[in-house]
Order: structure tokens, then sequence, then C-alpha cells
């Protein structure tokens, strides 16, 4: 196979891809390709592992049922974040969207497989967590892997992760990394929601780099 080469187009191609891979909550409802979500998830499965462990479990949520199921979570538990803030940051919070469960087409809960014998445990004897670092970078490069299809990608976290596993019926010892909203997105924007909202600003290079 003959070696890519990336020149400073495509450097330039990604760097806004980058920029513009947004939180999505506002999703229209067209219908998205299934060839094209199993598409994007074996591109996710290129992600690096710890070990070449593999631990990430996909799991596409169809059933209207078990979807009603996981927005119920999500609301209960969205109260229960809600009733943990007061004065400004309540009143911000209330007014917030902070998933599209309704709306997106597509619903993709990822799971790390605990117990996985792959890898053999290799490079996580002294960092065991390494495996949830792995899950957590295939939903990454899902989300980049989405983004340049068009399509938009939102985190769900504000979930009971036990109700979940009992609303999907997967084995108990699978943990939930992410629950996500994929579709296309009913506006794109170069600048995250919270930032644009007020709730959080933008760190900087100098308040996140440490020189020893």
């Amino acid at each position: 196979m003959e070696k890519p080469v990336f020149d400073e187009h495509f450097r330039s191609q990604f760097e806004e891809l980058l920029k513009w891979r947004r939180d999505v909550r506002s999703f229209r409802r067209d219908p998205v390709d299934p060839q094209l979500i199993e598409h994007l998830i074996g591109l996710a499965s290129l992600a690096p592992s710890v070990g070449y462990s593999q631990p990430w479990r996909f799991v596409l949520v169809e059933s209207p049922e078990r979807r009603e199921s996981i927005r119920i979570n999500f609301e209960q538990c969205n109260q229960q974040a809600l009733n943990a803030y007061s004065g400004e940051k309540a009143q911000l919070y209330a007014k917030l969207k902070l998933a599209g469960l309704r709306d997106a087409p597509v619903h993709v809960a990822v799971f790390l497989d605990q117990h996985t014998e792959c890898g053999a445990g290799l490079g996580r004897m002294t960092m065991p967590e390494t495996l949830e670092y792995s899950a957590v970078l295939a939903v990454y490069t899902l989300w980049l892997a989405a983004r340049g299809y068009g399509l938009g990608l939102g985190w769900v976290s504000i979930l009971d992760s036990t109700r979940v596993n009992c609303s999907l019926s997967v084995p108990e010892e699978w943990k939930l990394i992410a629950y996500l909203c994929v579709g296309y997105p009913e506006e794109d924007h170069p600048a995250p929601e919270l930032l644009r909202r007020g709730w959080e600003t933008r760190l900087q290079t100098a308040d996140i780099l440490v020189r020893r």
C-alpha cells in the first residue's frame, strides 16, 4: 500500500474539521443512511486502544420504547442536575438545550467491555483506566468522522448509567462511556453553544500548558 501524503491543503482542512466539530443538540429529522452509520462506526474502530484491546462496543438504539426509556432517564437526571444549581447559574442552566433525544434520527450507545480478553492486558497493568481512555478515543474518532460527512453528534452524559444498561439489555459488566445522538444539525457554528450562551469561557494555551 502506498504511503499517503498529507499536504498543507489537507492539514488546513483538518484544522477546519477540528474547529467546526460541535456538540450538537438541535437536529433535523432527516433520516441518515444506515450504511453510513456502519461505515462511521468502522472508522471509529480505527481509534488507538491500549494493547490493541479494542474494548468499545456500539449499540444502535432503534426501538422507540428503549429510546423513550432513555429520554425519561435524561429528564429525571437533568432535573436533579438543575436542582444542584442556584441563582443565575440555575436560570441559565434551565434555558440550555442539553440533549437532542427527541429529534436525532440515530441513537448510539458506546460501552466499554471491561472484561475483554483482547490485548491480554498489555499496557494497562499499572494504569487500568487506559481501557476507558481507549473507548473515549473511539467516541472522539466517531465525532470527527461524522462531522466530515456533514453529520452532527451530541454526547448525552446526564443519565443514570445503570438504568441505561437495563434499558438496553446489555451485559451488566459493560460500562457506559457515551450515549450519542447523531443526525444532520439544524445549524452549524464554529463556536461551542456553551461558549455562545455564556456558560463558560474558552481557556487559552497559556492556561493549559505547563513547562517543567
